[in-house]
């Protein structure tokens, strides 16, 4: 650490202190959150900036996509290195001052990266360097997986990141990262080498698996309970062209879709072949979507011919990664207020398809939700299993938990998208109450087959169905509503986590910030 950045800490510390208790004496939050963001332009250098909402960069730096994840910030600080960050976290946690961190803003959860208090935009932290000697790419934590890959494609290589254009890199790998490569590498946080983080004492380190196996584990899906992670080191793999794109269709589509989906499930022995179905409703009819991938110029003969025999609008073809990233169908919903929510799956039924089908549609149809557009979305992984146990470090990770993984489970993804702000309460418990029966459709399914295999098939038709014990698997961080408890994210990784966050952040600074807490 710079001998300047050191003095600054320690000059700024005890004004902030002797300030901060000014201000909270006469019980002015507003008046408080005002003099940290002056205080924080006062001590940063000219890499940074702080500014305010008659700025013409405010709305686009607290903006999200999802219109009901933004909140109107006092100020706006855009870092311009990771000693501006340092300096940031000491202020605001002498003068517990809420604060967000937002990468690129995909998050749908409110309050997980915007904030009434100081809002941090990352934007400025969006270099890519590729280094073709280690095969690394350090990635900036303000960037897009779309600028990502457009930088690193004239390489001829990638890395292991988002299926559709406009997630953020850091949200995405602090969570997790499922992604069109997954069967082949793991998840996103399963190719980390190195974290550049800068921890709420101001301390700036660089953690790696041998230089702090705890905090490189809890960092792999601790989202940002440990510090604001400002660059990311990942492995990188080669990338020629790929084949695939988007399927779109109305409902005369859908028992077809569903053949399809179901087939390529139970058929598909390819790790370099993926596909993403997702069935909704938008504005009042049935739609149905298909991304389908498959990392070479062309798939093996009949691979996606039930897929293409469909009568759809089609884009796919042989093309760049990051055009087929771009192929999604992302924008009809962007800009609107929704949310996501998830439940994890082990194996997908044609029946279970079928019953997701009408779980959506009803809840589409309730009278007075009023959706824009209500999806439910299947994203089969079908080698994370054996790829965990042929390369047991991939599973030194916090997400997913032991026992996710261990199963091979994958998250079902639930999203709706509307209008009316004084609808987000009823939106949301519609979300939670479709996945939860279908949760529980789920259980009841992995109940019988436990009976058929204890007392055979005749046996059991006769028997008592009996109650079998199953523990429960864990919710995708990435993709759960708010108000999710976190032991359903975490399981049985959470006390090591709650053990590392208390050793690296002591003042519980990074909890001014909004996220999924330990």
């Amino acid at each position: 650490m710079r001998l300047s950045h050191i003095i600054t800490i320690v000059l700024l510390t005890s004004v902030v202190s002797g300030c901060a208790n000014f201000i909270e004496s006469i019980g002015a939050d507003h008046l408080l959150t005002l003099w940290t963001c002056k205080k924080i332009a006062t001590y940063v250098s000219s890499d940074s900036e702080i500014f305010y909402d008659d700025h013409p960069s405010y709305h686009r730096s607290i903006g999200h996509w999802a219109l009901s994840s933004s909140q109107k910030a006092m100020c706006v600080f855009e870092p311009g290195s990771p000693e501006d960050v340092a300096i940031a976290l000491q202020i605001l946690g002498k003068a517990r001052t809420p604060f967000a961190v937002k990468g690129g803003g995909h998050t749908t959860n409110p309050g997980f990266s915007s904030t009434r208090g100081v809002h941090i935009s990352m934007t400025r932290f969006s270099d890519v360097t590729y280094n073709p000697s280690v095969r690394t790419a350090t990635i900036g934590a303000g960037m897009t997986w779309d600028d990502v890959y457009a930088t690193l494609q004239s390489h001829g290589v990638t890395v292991v990141g988002g299926r559709v254009s406009g997630v953020g890199v850091a949200g995405f790998t602090l969570g997790g990262g499922y992604s069109w490569l997954t069967d082949q590498y793991g998840l996103a946080v399963d190719t980390v080498e190195e974290y550049e983080l800068v921890m709420s004492n101001g301390t700036i380190v660089t953690v790696t698996e041998s230089s702090g196996p705890d905090l490189f584990f809890g960092l792999k899906g601790g989202f940002n309970n440990f510090g604001i992670v400002t660059k990311f080191t990942l492995r990188t793999f080669p990338q020629s062209l790929v084949w695939g794109g988007t399927l779109i269709m109305d409902d005369t589509g859908i028992d077809r879709l569903v053949d399809a989906t179901q087939n390529f499930i139970e058929n598909n022995h390819d790790p370099k072949a993926a596909i993403i179905t997702s069935y909704g409703y938008l504005l009042g009819s049935q739609i149905a979507f298909s991304l389908i991938f498959y990392d070479g110029p062309k798939p093996p003969k009949g691979l996606f011919d039930d897929f293409l025999k469909i009568e759809a609008h089609q884009d796919v073809g042989t093309r760049s990664y990051l055009s087929l990233v771009q192929s999604s169908p992302v924008s009809l919903s962007s800009g609107r207020r929704g949310t996501f929510h998830t439940i994890p799956v082990i194996e997908y039924t044609r029946a279970f398809q079928v019953a997701a089908i009408d779980e959506i549609w009803r809840c589409a149809t309730q009278s007075g939700l009023n959706p824009y557009i209500v999806t439910i979305t299947f994203e089969p992984f079908g080698f994370l299993r054996e790829l965990d146990l042929n390369k047991g470090s991939v599973s030194h990770a916090a997400v997913p938990p032991r026992r996710t993984r261990a199963t091979g489970a994958h998250p079902l993804v639930m999203y709706a998208a509307w209008e009316d702000p004084t609808m987000d309460e009823r939106m949301h418990e519609a979300i939670r109450t479709v996945m939860e029966t279908l949760d529980e459709k789920l259980t009841t399914a992995h109940v019988d087959e436990a009976n058929t295999q204890d007392f055979g098939e005749e046996k059991n038709l006769l028997a008592t169905p009996m109650i079998v014990p199953i523990p429960p698997l864990e919710l995708y961080g990435n993709y759960a509503i708010i108000g999710t408890p976190v032991e359903d994210i975490y399981g049985d990784s959470l006390p090591r986590l709650r053990k590392i966050k208390e050793e690296v952040d002591p003042g519980n600074v990074m909890g001014l910030a909004g996220g999924w807490k330990f």
